[in-house]
């Protein structure tokens, strides 16, 4: 096999590794590790590099909120801006909610727009894609479902 052949193998067994069904965070069974919880609930930092889906590039489906199971990003939002953490530059339009931290610094937060658990953040014209936005994203708040989303809705930037 090709090395190309063989990369496209390595992600397709990725994407059959981390899926999760649709309906995940519905279940009796859905409960977040202590680690996810740092990260969604107290808006905490998976280390750079550490993240499953930092250099995980689908050819199918979307990622979800780990927390409540909202469609956040479609694969095709994904790109490799070598920052360490899943890149994205649009979101699902009404995923996810965008402020000012309110920790003194300029940086804004994203959140989940149905649960308001934390995402990461947003980082605007650094020029790597046509929208200018760079959705720094942590893994563990994070799900990635190898379907399509029942949403019906486009992909925007969030333009903040």
């Amino acid at each position: 096999a090709t090395y190309a052949e063989k990369k496209k193998a390595e992600q397709a067994a990725k994407m059959d590794e981390y899926a999760a069904p649709a309906e995940f965070a519905s279940g009796a069974s859905h409960t977040l590790t202590s680690d996810e919880k740092y990260v969604i609930e107290g808006k905490g930092t998976e280390a750079a590099g550490t993240g499953k889906y930092d250099k995980f590039y689908p050819t199918e489906g979307y990622f979800a909120c780990r927390k409540c199971g909202s469609p956040i990003y479609s694969f095709q939002a994904k790109f490799d801006s070598g920052c360490g953490w899943p890149a994205f530059d649009k979101c699902y339009d009404g995923a996810i909610t965008a402020k000012t931290e309110d920790d003194g610094t300029d940086r804004v937060e994203i959140v989940c727009s149905s649960c308001k658990g934390h995402l990461g953040h947003v980082f605007t014209g650094e020029g790597f894609t046509e929208t200018g936005e760079r959705h720094c994203a942590n893994s563990r708040s994070l799900q990635f479902v190898k379907a399509k989303p029942e949403v019906g809705k486009a992909e925007v930037k969030l333009g903040v």
